[in-house]
């Protein structure tokens, strides 16, 4: 078995991602170990299991796949050098209800969708409310959207829901643990993504079985 961490720039984060699970890796954990560190960096926690020649060669992939972008690009972008969201957003809520087969929360053109999963802490039933949820907020207009949330996942939906969130282009933000004693024991990851809404909300909803979600009720506000 292979583990460890690889520390990375804010734009090197999401290629790596895409290497090492194509490759047949895990990543863990995805956050930072620093207070006002220059440049930013992350810390990617990577485990796997196979031969050791399959291990140190997906590992080599990896980092040589990183040194090439550093190569192509040797200044770090600090931003994801889209067009700028509308001041007001716009977006359309009925084609978005009709991909998650839910209703989404409205509070000034921003849509948002709740799904939450039932879990146990110390013996207690924990619930949406409680911050035991994916969620999913747009904004921007329908051509020009942003999206970012939640998902909540067991240890072993993990990859499979990294996975094809990063091949739809969806950037991963964050991977780690909100709670401690929890049944089942669930990893929180933080997504973020750019592109028109219905696609990112295709994206989304692709990934959703993973989660084993269902439509939270609604909630007045928007988080």
């Amino acid at each position: 078995m292979v583990m460890g961490d690889t520390v990375l720039l804010e734009d090197e984060v999401n290629l790596a991602m895409f290497v090492a699970l194509e490759s047949g890796q895990s990543v863990a954990a995805l956050h930072n170990h620093c207070f006002f560190d220059h440049p930013r960096l992350f810390f990617m926690h990577i485990e796997g299991e196979g031969s050791v020649e399959h291990l140190a060669s997906s590992v080599r992939l990896l980092y040589d796949k990183v040194r090439e972008f550093r190569t192509a690009h040797p200044t770090a972008a600090d931003s994801f050098l889209k067009p700028t969201l509308p001041d007001i957003s716009t977006i359309t809520a009925d084609p978005l209800n009709k991909i998650f087969r839910s209703s989404g929360e409205v509070n000034e053109g921003v849509i948002k969708f709740t799904f939450g999963r039932p879990a146990k802490q110390h013996g207690v039933a924990i619930d949406s409310t409680m911050g035991v949820n994916t969620w999913v907020a747009f904004a921007g207009s329908d051509e020009n959207a942003v999206v970012d949330g939640d998902f909540v996942v067991t240890e072993n939906d993990l990859r499979p829901a990294l996975k094809s969130l990063r091949e739809a282009g969806i950037n991963i933000v964050a991977i780690h643990s909100h709670m401690i004693g929890e049944e089942p024991r669930v990893v929180f990851f933080h997504y973020w993504g750019r592109g028109p809404a219905q696609s990112l909300a295709q994206s989304i909803q692709k990934a959703l079985p993973a989660t084993a979600a269902t439509p939270a009720k609604p909630r007045a506000g928007v988080r």
